[in-house]
């Protein structure tokens, strides 16, 4: 048996589990559902970090001892009237876009499966047919997908490039999703205004890594899902799964990802193979 964190110190990979012949059960204590309130509400904050110029501003202040508040104010907007969109509407994408509309802002989304059509009204949303048709269409867009093959390295040079200049990007998804050096001269250009992420590739990233330093940037150490609050539903998660498990019990479907080497429960509604 194996409890882990999701990313780090190691990944439980095909390699591992080739010489892990004795292993039944794999708990990631990332459980379903505990971190998705947590996750939705940092990326919001980082999406009100980027408009508002928070980061440099607070910067301004602390580290630089100034007081020209053209200085700040120079790249700080308002929210209310942008063009947000949130790229893969599950259980966080949704919460954003709940948490996003008493802003007043015009709301987007796209996702394989479509919101209800009363979901839809009561958020006036915009739906999107395709990742590509949503990002430049936006003022900002909001990442929650997760990664697949499909969604590896979706944010190359070519989709970047078709978003609008001087567009915003918050990603507390997946580091590779975006294509890394691509992110860094499109901010460097202008043709991002911002970009602020809770994840990156590889976790954790190296010292010289250059979103560390890339300009207009608010980053985190992948701390969105991992309030207090959400901590303490991993820990209950957790023991709910191994007491079902030592009792001979079904563990629930919203904690499975792969039973009997195929994806199940959550996992198949999440994931495709390969």
């Amino acid at each position: 048996m194996v409890i882990s964190q999701p990313f780090w110190p190691a990944y439980l990979d095909a390699e591992r589990l080739k010489h892990a012949e004795n292993l039944k059960l794999a708990i990631t204590a990332e459980i379903t559902y505990s971190n998705s309130i947590s996750v939705s509400e940092h990326a919001v904050m980082l999406i009100l970090n980027l408009v508002r110029n928070f980061a440099p501003s607070h910067k301004w202040v602390t580290e630089e001892r100034g007081w020209n508040i053209a200085d700040s104010a120079y790249r700080s907007f308002d929210l209310e009237g942008m063009d947000v969109g949130v790229l893969a509407a599950g259980r966080i994408g949704y919460a954003v876009l709940k948490r996003l509309e008493p802003f007043d802002v015009n709301l987007h989304y796209f996702d394989k499966n479509r919101l209800p059509y009363d979901v839809e009204k009561e958020l006036n949303l915009t739906f999107h047919d395709s990742a590509q048709d949503l990002v430049r269409s936006v003022d900002v867009v909001s990442v929650h997908a997760p990664l697949s093959a499909e969604t590896k390295g979706l944010f190359d040079e070519e989709l970047l490039n078709s978003m609008r200049r001087g567009s915003y990007i918050v990603n507390t998804a997946r580091g590779a999703i975006m294509d890394r050096d691509a992110v860094v001269r499109a901010l460097e250009s202008g043709q991002l205004a911002g970009y602020a992420g809770d994840v990156w590739y590889p976790q954790p990233p190296p010292e010289n890594h250059p979103w560390r330093t890339m300009p207009h940037n608010a980053m985190t150490p992948h701390v969105s899902g991992t309030s207090i609050q959400a901590q303490a539903r991993y820990a209950a998660g957790t023991r709910e799964i191994l007491e079902d498990y030592f009792a001979g019990h079904s563990i629930r479907d919203e904690y499975i990802i792969v039973d009997g080497g195929e994806l199940a429960g959550t996992g198949a509604k999440s994931y495709k193979i390969g």
